[in-house]
């Protein structure tokens, strides 16, 4: 039966769409993932068909208004059962125009979770919207039990897009990742690709990880994802992809992460806050194939900027969030000290291609304004299948301990005479245990010309803190690189920063 479209209040709402609950349930199907590969890979023999969309009053809906409804507990999938997790199904509207759909797997079978309204929640301040059978659900919230009282909090979302995001315990959520990235920043515009279909397998009561399975479209490429996800003090996710382009993927971005940054003390001239900083992540981390560490702090530029960090077999890279402490932002409410960092670990050789940063102007915090990701060199042709895995671990402990000397800050202002300023402040590491006098700076521009800087002991982080300077003249950009090293051999990351006017 076809619901007429109109109005109807909550209580009808979900009267009918509760009773169209067990027409779309129906029988359990035998299932594995290689079904979910083959599913795409007919999606992508195909001409590219976008799915409908949800009522228009849903998605004219403002976000104070997206926010008057909400998932009640205890309609989750597993709510009440000894199983390790539930998950609440989340309702479509605002940003969310197309529905997904759901499913659960157990013993090998399985069963779709038909659209329930019954599902949700409401304040008397909801609006009242349309019903008819294009509504469903726009993702999905995992939670289980993280610190030992035996109720389970929320940990990952999987909703909009490709896009999910994740935090360990005790943290709050800030950056996101995405399954794919499509011709970001490109003048022809960028390109969306869609998680449309889920499978959750059911887990065990005291399983501790839960494997999730996506089904991606779009109209150059479809795939097909498997997640294994064990939350704890850091969440981590074992990421396997197979990809079928539709047309040849010039620009593709392989583990992409989204986060924002607005200001911190590199440039707050633009920003009158009370806070000392804002952003989700403040710098990107990379472990290139040579084994080298960069740590590229972010910037929020006046205008557009794509940075390429070009490589072979990278080894990892990740945007990170290195303050830690309340003071660093003086936020109550938004608690960006608890924002956590998200590494991305490929397996296996991803070859050649680039580490990529694109930092986008921006005036809110509301924006994300950044994203990295991992841009090959060569093309995925149209017609070929693409198989790839990687780790994604989320949380605030460094990613790579026992290496070379972290940085855990960066100043700059303007010097003496035209001239620019910059510190850099070096955590406190073993190395540095006999004194400084054996560590030599190394300060290096291709575009302008350096003093030859000086290293002294911050008494405040216990570590080296070096200041040097240089001179823009009249360029708009100038790529600056720094690095303490003892006995030739690097005794610190290396510092790169991109500095514009």
């Amino acid at each position: 039966m076809t619901l007429t479209r109109r109005r109807f209040c909550m209580a009808s709402m979900i009267a009918v769409l509760s009773s169209g609950m067990a027409r779309a349930s129906g029988p359990g199907m035998p299932f594995d993932h290689s079904q979910v590969i083959e599913r795409a890979r007919a999606l992508a023999g195909r001409r590219y068909e976008a799915r409908p969309t949800v009522p228009q009053d849903w998605l004219d809906i403002g976000y104070e208004d997206y926010r008057t409804i909400w998932p009640r507990h205890d309609r989750a999938l597993w709510y009440g059962s000894d199983r390790s997790y539930e998950v609440d199904l989340l309702h479509p509207g605002l940003y969310f125009k197309r529905p997904i759909a759901v499913n659960t797997v157990e013993n090998g079978m399985a069963t779709p979770v038909g659209f329930d309204i019954s599902r949700f929640d409401r304040t008397d301040q909801a609006p009242e919207l349309t019903v008819d059978e294009t509504l469903g659900y726009s993702g999905l919230r995992l939670r289980t039990e993280l610190d030992g009282t035996g109720n389970k909090s929320e940990f990952c979302v999987f909703q909009g897009a490709s896009y999910f995001r994740a935090i360990g315990a005790g943290e709050t959520y800030g950056l996101s990742a995405r399954g794919l990235a499509l011709n970001t920043a490109d003048e022809t515009g960028e390109e969306f690709p869609e998680f449309i279909e889920f499978w959750l397998e059911s887990p065990a009561p005291d399983q501790r990880e839960i494997v999730v399975h996506a089904l991606m479209d779009s109209p150059s490429v479809a795939g097909a994802y498997r997640f294994e996800i064990t939350p704890g003090p850091a969440c981590v996710m074992e990421v396997e992809a197979t990809l079928f382009p539709r047309k040849d993927l010039a620009h593709v971005g392989l583990g992409p992460l989204t986060s924002m940054f607005l200001f911190d003390a590199k440039d707050r001239t633009r920003f009158h806050d009370f806070r000392p900083a804002v952003h989700d992540s403040d710098g990107l981390l990379i472990r290139n194939g040579s084994g080298e560490v960069i740590w590229r702090p972010l910037n929020n530029p006046r205008e557009l900027q794509i940075s390429s960090f070009l490589d072979n077999g990278v080894q990892g890279f990740g945007l990170l969030q290195r303050p830690r402490d309340f003071s660093d932002f003086n936020d109550l409410e938004a608690l960006y000290h608890k924002r956590p960092g998200l590494w991305v670990e490929p397996k296996g050789d991803w070859g050649r291609g680039a580490v990529t940063l694109v930092e986008i102007p921006a005036d809110r915090e509301i924006y994300d304004n950044i994203v990295a990701y991992w841009r090959p060199a060569e093309p995925f042709a149209a017609g070929s299948e693409t198989r790839l895995a990687y780790r994604l671990t989320w949380g605030q402990d460094e990613p790579l301990p026992g290496g070379p000397a972290r940085v855990i800050g960066t100043a700059m202002g303007n010097g003496w005479h035209s001239g620019q300023l910059v510190t850099i402040d070096f955590e406190d590491a073993p190395i540095f245990d006999d004194g400084l006098d054996g560590i030599d700076i190394h300060v290096a521009s291709l575009h302008a010309e350096t003093t030859p800087g000086v290293i002294q002991r911050n008494p405040e982080t216990g570590g080296p803190r070096i200041a040097f300077g240089f001179e823009p003249g009249d360029r708009s950009m100038v790529e600056l690189r720094a690095q303490l090293r003892k006995d030739g051999a690097a005794a610190s990351e290396v510092w790169l920063y991109r500095w514009t006017a």
